[in-house]
């Protein structure tokens, strides 16, 4: 009778245990898919405009995103350029293949390879750099560039967005290059080499995926690179007004 009672209440135990175990093993396992990294994708032409110059020159220009990975890992191809209409030819065209890491709360770093099209021989460059917020909620990209041939230059790029209403936002963008060797095949002297600044009125039409914009951009060659310009019987300084749209997929 004793052997009976144990038999029983060996069956109950094991009725009421087998079920929590694996109740807690699922919750294990669930716990362990969460904690994978997600990996996600988009495509960002943060620029995507019409351009017309003071003048009458035609442009066609854009700023693009393509990204691929997870929190801990990105892969980006970076794509910018601006195409003279009239000429049919690329006044200048750029694409960056990086890899980006998390480097501190704000910020990521990032390393790759650069492709240029200038006006001149193309270049290739290595590429280390810096993106992220800065204080004021400024969005910073920085990067340091090493070309085939030893040359080094740098770019800066800043933007910041001022939220007027829940659809309207004005945005101002600066961006400097400078150069710390002389490259005169592609028309670049040493030092400050250009700046460009915008200023742009949005309205968030879908979603914040569509935002179609109006503005005005100022180009700016600077010292070497302007007496360069001036050799080749080029200018040094455009205003232009854009029309265009911020596209997010």
């Amino acid at each position: 009778m004793s052997d009976m009672k144990s038999l029983i209440v060996a069956a109950l135990l094991g009725g009421i245990g087998l079920p929590a175990v694996a109740s807690a093993q699922a919750m294990m396992e669930d716990t362990t898919e969460r904690k994978q990294p997600l990996s996600v994708w988009g495509v960002q032409f943060e620029e995507f405009e019409y351009r017309y110059s003071d003048d009458d020159e035609e442009l066609g220009a854009w700023n693009a995103d393509f990204f691929y990975g997870t929190d801990a890992l990105k892969v980006r191809w970076l794509s910018k350029g601006e195409y003279a209409i009239e000429e049919q030819a690329y006044e200048g065209l750029e694409n960056q293949l990086v890899g980006q890491i998390p480097a501190t709360t704000f910020f990521d770093a990032k390393a790759g390879i650069r492709f240029d099209t200038p006006e001149g021989p193309d270049r290739t460059y290595a590429v280390l750099g810096v993106t992220g917020l800065a204080p004021q909620w400024f969005e910073i990209d920085a990067n340091l560039y090493v070309s085939e041939d030893g040359d080094t230059s740098a770019e800066l790029d800043a933007e910041y967005e001022l939220l007027l209403t829940n659809h309207w936002i004005l945005a101002a963008t600066l961006d400097a290059a400078a150069a710390f060797s002389e490259d005169h095949e592609i028309g670049v002297g040493k030092g400050l080499v250009s700046t460009e600044a915008g200023l742009r009125l949005r309205y968030d039409v879908v979603d914040r995926t569509f935002s179609p914009y109006v503005g005005v951009v100022h180009e700016r060659k600077y010292g070497d690179t302007a007496d360069l310009a001036e050799q080749e019987g080029g200018g040094t300084e455009d205003w232009y007004a854009v029309v265009g749209a911020r596209l997010v997929f």
